[in-house]
């Protein structure tokens, strides 16, 4: 294989290569010219005239190749050389191939940097395969055809491999292809190529053993030969080209543009054997380039290409002319010319490349109408905003995630008298406010939430991942919040009310009945006139098992079913029980225990508050009095219903039972829920002063899970504010709960308020409550809910051999403990607790 580029510049990448082949091509025809001139029987002229002759026919008989925009010639020179050998010592064949490629590199033309290196590298392949026959034991005059055969099949290898060598290297600096792929690339072709030369020298060789002056029927036989293989490579050629065009075709068959054109690139540069390939598309300019490797762009355009030298452009249409979709240019470094067959095979490219880009096109049109009917069957065309079927669709799918992290909740959002704001400026005033509210609910909530408009002037926004179900109230507040300041409608500013319900995800019903749970939170917010209302089991009168147990309840009374649990109430840093919480529990014979949140409110709405009320007061302050002749003064806590403080005789009720039990008014702690009544109705006022000018405590239970907590604190003296357990769970891995926990310690500090945190399940979570600041706690850690004895026996028993601590301290006694800041005093340091009291 004989290499000869069609480019003119000599590439200082090679110069290395070619001089060492050179050099040891000049040291051999050297030591050439030393044994012919020592040689005592020189060969004939007629015997040179025929191996020059056999040389440059050697040379000149090839079969032309093209790489990028280098051509390649597979000569039939080693054969030649091999040949050769069989009739004259080494040294004139090596000194006879030297002349005839000197004659034929002048009659081709060849660049003389490129003949140079053809002929030294052609002397060396003289050299090498003499001196493997003189290494094989042949020498002139052999008459044995089997020690014949053996040497020149040696010599033949000897020939082809060191063609291999040299020329390998060369073509793929020159070209830029790599080694490997070169070495790779039709090898099986190359390999029967070498087998079939390698029979011609063997029979060429023996047929001269017989006459030497067969020499002279060399020339036409190889030429005879190269007509026949250079017919079977340009058929193999052309038959890998349609095939290679037929796969790269079948590639081209996706329905993604980029994909389309990716492919393309890549493929028309392996197939046209081009340096760059580039696709120029009329619809928007865009240009698309690279090579067989990658795209090197992908843009408008305006880039200008590095790869200079000759383009072969070729338009994107179809076989009729018709639906040109733009241009395929091919750039080479050199000049090139393509033959018939590939000038063919570049309209047929070009040709399915329209029809593919076309096809392209069109799949992505129709995927973009379809992603726009798509969009607008789950999204509010005024708004932009999901609608109630993406709201279902996608809140489905965050509850039936079982990895799904966090809690999910939804807030429904009511804007409050939108008919007038319709009615007065118009519909399309209206648009305009909804179209501003939707602006700034997606402004206020977080990238994983979903805003959704659900029809007229109902928002909802689902809210995903939250550190707990208290957190969903804080974020409806931001949200409602949002919507505080005026809107500006054409240069006038109107003020727009909304009305909040909020909802946790429920444990069953699924994405329907959490939609339902805050929609009867919002209603129940707007008949309150409260701007935002947590859903509550115990207000949803849909729950029909708790209108079954209603009818049980006059039984349930009668029959003294209702009892009292106890949760002591700890000082965080010394262990020692403050207070206790009173829990009503009803023991159904048929249900078992029954939370309070299933029959409070059908205790409220049947008439037996005040029986029930009594009953649970009863109890408490019997336990209370208990623990006091035991040594355990100790104040019992107990939640009041709301309806209990509209009824004026309650103070009276409760001061009576205080009176009957011998106990001091401040050993009774009310707690109080965060409702509208509370801060709206005036009887309330007077109820709960009564009670606190008396001495009774009260405390502000579950504070930060309501928005009326300040306004009640300015209303209402309470003496103790109680941190719903929510965001005690919450606040090692929440910065909006601990920040919570936070303000209410510094909001009890600054009002000299107990604190007392609901909850505390673990060590680390008492640390950080009592290095916040925070006196009391409640929850598992100390103790689980215990009836009255049980209490009593565990005070008694104590923590360490000290009865009344239900934990060790967090510090040695008399040790100096640097605090954060004053933790709440009072009687609370001393003793206190709460209950489920609801009246």
């Amino acid at each position: 294989m004989a290499p000869q580029s069609r480019r003119n510049g000599t590439d200082q990448r090679l110069l290395p290569l070619v001089g060492l082949v050179v050099f040891l091509a000049a040291a051999s025809a050297a030591v050439s010219v030393f044994q012919l001139v020592a040689d005592t029987s020189p060969a004939s002229p007629g015997t040179w005239l025929a191996l020059v002759s056999l040389a440059a026919l050697g040379f000149l008989v090839k079969v032309r190749i093209r790489i990028r925009a280098s051509h390649h010639d597979i000569a039939w020179t080693e054969t030649a050389i091999v040949i050769a050998l069989s009739v004259a010592p080494t040294s004139v064949v090596v000194l006879a191939t030297g002349c005839g490629l000197a004659i034929a590199t002048a009659i081709a033309r060849v660049a003389p940097f490129r003949a140079v290196f053809g002929i030294g590298k052609n002397m060396l392949v003289a050299t090498v395969a003499g001196l493997a026959i003189h290494a094989a034991g042949w020498s002139l005059g052999e008459e044995s055809t089997a020690a014949t055969v053996l040497p020149f099949s040696l010599a033949y290898l000897a020939a082809v491999l060191l063609d291999e060598v040299t020329v390998l290297p060369v073509i793929a600096l020159a070209t830029g292809e790599r080694l490997r792929d070169l070495a790779r690339e039709d090898w099986v072709l190359r390999l029967v190529t070498a087998v079939a030369r390698l029979a011609v020298v063997i029979g060429t060789v023996l047929i001269l053993r017989i006459d030497s002056r067969f020499l002279l029927a060399v020339p036409p036989l190889i030429f005879s030969l190269h007509l026949l293989y250079s017919n079977r490579v340009r058929a193999r050629t052309e038959q890998q080209a349609w095939q290679r065009l037929a796969r790269t075709t079948d590639a081209l068959n996706v329905v993604d543009l980029d994909k389309v054109l990716t492919t393309a690139v890549t493929q028309a540069a392996t197939l046209f054997s081009a340096d760059e390939v580039e696709i120029e598309l009329r619809d928007g300019g865009r240009v698309v380039r690279g090579s067989a490797d990658a795209l090197s762009y992908d843009g408008t355009g305006e880039e200008v290409s590095e790869v200079t030298g000759m383009v072969i452009p070729a338009a994107l249409e179809g076989h009729d002319g018709s639906a040109d979709v733009g241009v395929l240019r091919l750039r080479f470094r050199g000049p090139v010319e393509l033959s018939e067959r590939e000038q063919y095979t570049l309209r047929t490219f070009a040709s399915a490349l329209c029809t593919a880009v076309r096809n392209a096109q069109a799949y992505a049109e129709l995927a973009r109408v379809a992603d726009a009917h798509a969009h607008a069957a789950t999204h509010d065309a005024l708004t932009g905003l999901s609608n109630r079927r993406h709201l279902l669709e996608q809140g489905t799918e965050q509850l039936g995630n079982r990895h799904a992290e966090g809690v999910t909740a939804l807030v429904l959002i009511d804007l409050n008298h939108f008919k007038e704001v319709n009615d007065t400026l118009g519909h399309s005033a209206g648009d305009q406010v909804l179209m501003q509210v939707a602006d700034r609910l997606r402004a206020a909530t977080r990238p994983e939430d979903l805003v959704a408009r659900l029809g007229g002037d109902e928002f909802a926004v689902l809210l995903r991942g939250l550190p707990a179900p208290a957190v969903a109230a804080h974020r409806a507040e931001t949200l409602l919040a949002a919507l505080h300041e005026p809107l500006d409608l054409d240069g006038m500013r109107i003020s727009v009310e909304a009305s909040g319900g909020i909802a946790a995800a429920p444990a069953n019903g699924g994405m329907p009945e959490l939609l339902r749970r805050a929609d009867v939170a919002m209603y129940q917010a707007k008949r309150a006139g409260q701007r935002i209302a947590t859903y509550a089991p115990t207000r949803d009168t849909a729950d029909l098992g708790r209108l079954t147990l209603g009818g049980e309840l006059p039984r349930a009374v009668a029959d003294h079913e209702f009892t009292v649990n106890f949760q002591p109430i700890v000082d965080l840093g010394s262990g020692e029980v403050t207070g206790a919480e009173a829990l009503a529990r009803w023991h159904h014979p048929t249900h078992g225990l029954i939370d309070p949140l299933r029959f409070l409110e059908a205790v409220e709405r049947s008439g037996l508050l005040p029986a029930f009320a009594e009953a649970i007061l009863d109890q408490a302050l019997t336990a209370a009095r208990s623990w006091r002749d035991a040594g355990f003064d100790l104040p019992v806590s107990v939640n009041v219903s709301p309806r209990s403080l509209l009824d004026a005789r309650f103070p009276g009720a409760v001061l009576a039972r205080l009176r009957a039990h011998d106990l001091p008014p401040d050993r009774l702690v009310l707690e109080l829920t965060e409702t509208l009544t509370l801060s709206q109705l005036d009887v309330v006022d007077r109820v709960l002063s009564r009670l606190r000018d008396a001495g009774v405590r009260l405390a502000l239970d579950d504070f930060g899970t309501g928005y009326s907590s300040l306004s009640l604190l300015s209303r209402i003296p309470v003496h103790e504010l109680k941190i719903d357990r929510s965001f005690v769970d919450a606040m090692a891995t929440s910065t909006e709960a601990a920040a919570v926990i936070r303000s209410t310690l510094d909001l009890g500090r600054s009002l000299q308020l107990d604190v007392v945190a609901e909850g505390v399940e673990n060590e680390p979570q008492r640390h950080a409550l009592w290095e916040l600041g925070c006196g009391s706690g409640q929850g598992h850690l100390f103790a689980r809910p215990l009836p009255a004895g049980a209490l009593l026996a565990a005070l008694r028993r104590g923590s360490g051999g000290r009865p009344g601590l239900l934990a060790p301290p967090l510090h040695d006694a008399g040790a100096v403990i640097r605090l954060p800041g004053r933790r709440s005093g009072g009687p609370r340091s001393r003793a206190a607790g709460t209950s489920n009291l609801p009246g």
